[in-house]
């Protein structure tokens, strides 16, 4: 940065936002848009996007407008920014006419500093009308993946944002996501015409989060003995494919002693709604959701992110996962996975009415899904790889702490194939499986599916080991699964060298779930100092209960008020004066004055 532009950027960081210094890259994004640059941002979520768009609007003249996809959460980032004094507001269709009026007023006069719009409302006549008559400092458009018509996010609407750039050229724009492959940044770019624009490209490893991908076998049981025995007392999501699981997953977390709630669209709105502020609100509770819930969730508690259905891409996976652990401490991200998953995500794909150039781009990015879920290395290289990052093993995820055994399957597989060949390739995984262990069932001797001779030769193994080398077979494309409606199972061309023995086989041999040892804090990325003597356990309780009536009667989440990683380091140094409260990172000016003297009477009255 320029020494002035550093000076006046580093004095909000620290005076209005309470951080010492810029991480990562923020010092040369807020530098390059603060100048009146344009900018592509990819950061991880956690990584502290807004404040890349924040300061630079902070520091020009004008109203900086940010457009946002989600209504629902407006009003918890206007009262994050109000609480640390930053003059914000929102436009979107929950308000009145009269708020909408003064709210315009506000944007006209520059008496506020930044509002949020989303999409849909920002390019109606009347809000471009509005912003042709304002001071006008930058544009950010947050998401910006949910331009790619190739993703899992995308809207429509976005497409059309390209008007910013043809109605305010000389305003600078900032996009920003936390997931795009270079595919969907090449999107990006061109849908908003930002292909001038800087690319900024973090890393996208999040150390703090762990990845473990177990066999599904009993599903929500193995949910929540996940839960009760790794996060029992924390905040979740868990993500579900149907409306209906969703409904039947809250249902039994809730019967078995853990608080969830359902969230997904077919709910009425106000119930929605209510559900996703309890969920911001309150700790200890579990989401249980579709992918409609969490874009743009600033919850940074967020200790575990499950998901009992397969993600349709490593996009999404990594968007939805990278809702927990916002704040740097351990966290996890658990998925339940089997073979009806990847045949009920291949028949999706083929049942879409999408054109074959867009089935073949869902069926690219499920291989990767898969990839990641079969593979024999450490998952989050195998992550990192999708998006074009080079790693080593993290030692911090299933594969890493329990190494998968690499066979010779090739044996295995071909029996398999055989089965599907000699059934006529007529008939669904079950049915391959039943006559591959020579199960006696009606329907094996109605079809003399007992005469076969293929008829038991897999008696030797479980049907969970003969399900994982279906779902593998399905992975290596040996087989394909018809969109009938039996699912049946038919060869590919791949298979054949496989038959003929021309072709060998490696296969992830089947184990049963085992529970991993947890590591320590250190071990999973975590922060060092995250690790409280008693006394200090004591006093961040006691600050954590403070903040939680603060909350209450200022309306806000309690992380609005302060993160835990505030309340530690509180807890930690024991400030005994407003001056050495000033020192601690997460607290503002506005901050101190709000709640300096409560914070300091709490540390002295435990000291």
């Amino acid at each position: 940065m320029t020494s002035e532009l550093q000076a006046r950027a580093l004095h909000v960081l620290e005076t209005v936002f309470g951080y010492p210094a810029f991480r990562g890259q923020q010092g040369e994004i807020v530098e390059h848009v603060a100048g009146g640059g344009d900018a592509l941002v990819l950061m991880p979520t956690g990584g502290g996007k807004s404040l890349c768009y924040q300061i630079p609007a902070l520091l020009r003249d004008g109203v900086g407008v940010v457009v946002s996809p989600l209504i629902a959460l407006m009003q918890d980032q206007v009262d994050a920014l109000e609480e640390v004094g930053v003059r914000a507001a929102f436009l979107n269709s929950t308000q009145t006419f009269e708020e909408t009026l003064r709210i315009e007023r506000l944007v006209r006069s520059g008496e506020i500093d930044l509002v949020y719009v989303a999409p849909e409302r920002l390019l109606t006549q009347r809000c471009l009308e509005l912003f042709d008559a304002s001071r006008i400092s930058l544009f950010a458009i947050d998401e910006a993946h949910c331009v790619s018509q190739w993703g899992h996010d995308f809207r429509p609407e976005y497409i059309r944002l390209s008007v910013l750039h043809e109605r305010y050229p000389g305003i600078p724009r900032i996009a920003l996501t936390a997931t795009a492959d270079q595919q969907t940044r090449d999107e990006i770019a061109h849908r908003l015409q930002l292909d001038d624009a800087r690319k900024f490209v973090s890393s996208f490893d999040r150390p703090n989060i762990r990845y473990s991908i177990v066999e599904k076998t009993t599903g929500r049981k193995q949910l929540l003995d996940f839960i009760t025995s790794e996060h029992a007392q924390d905040s979740g999501i868990v993500y579900c494919l149907s409306r209906k699981k969703v409904e039947e997953t809250a249902e039994f977390l809730n019967q078995n002693g853990i608080r969830a709630l359902p969230y997904h669209a077919g709910m009425e709105y106000s119930v929605r709604a209510a559900n996703q502020s309890r969920f911001l609100r309150e700790d200890n509770i579990t989401m249980v959701a579709t992918i409609a819930f969490g874009m743009g969730i600033d919850k940074p508690d967020v200790r575990y992110v499950c998901h009992l259905d397969l993600p349709k891409s490593l996009e999404g996976y990594y968007q939805e996962t990278g809702r927990a652990g916002r704040d740097g401490a351990p966290a996890s991200a658990w998925m339940a996975y089997g073979l009806q998953d990847v045949v009920l995500q291949r028949r999706m794909i083929d049942e879409s009415d999408a054109d074959e150039t867009f089935k073949r781009v869902l069926s690219m990015k499920l291989d990767a899904m898969l990839g990641l879920c079969e593979t024999l290395s450490c998952r989050r290289m195998r992550l990192l790889d999708y998006f074009g990052e080079r790693s080593g093993p993290c030692g911090n995820c299933d594969t890493c702490l329990i190494p998968p055994v690499q066979v010779d399957g090739t044996v295995p597989m071909q029996k398999l194939l055989s089965t599907v060949y000699r059934v006529d390739q007529r008939f669904a995984a079950g049915h391959v499986i039943d006559v591959l262990r020579g199960a006696q069932t009606e329907r094996i001797s109605q079809w003399h599916h007992d005469k076969l001779t293929v008829f038991g030769v897999g008696a030797d193994r479980s049907e969970q080991e003969w399900r994982a080398i279906a779902r593998q077979a399905i992975a290596l494309g040996f087989v394909t699964v018809d969109h009938d409606a039996y699912s049946s199972l038919k060869l590919t061309d791949a298979a054949r060298p496989v038959l003929k023995g021309e072709q060998k086989v490696q296969l992830r041999q089947y184990q049963k779930p085992v529970k991993a040892k947890r590591p320590s804090s250190r071990a999973a990325g975590s922060y060092e100092e995250l690790e409280l003597s008693r006394s200090e356990q004591a006093i961040f309780e006691r600050l954590r209960t403070w903040r939680m009536g603060t909350a209450r009667e200022h309306g806000v989440p309690a992380y609005v008020v302060f993160q835990d990683a505030t309340l530690r380091e509180i807890a930690k140094g024991k400030p005994a004066s407003l001056e050495a409260l000033r020192g601690v990172s997460g607290v503002g000016e506005k901050k101190l004055v709000s709640y300096g003297d409560e914070i300091v009477a709490i540390i002295n009255e435990m000291m």
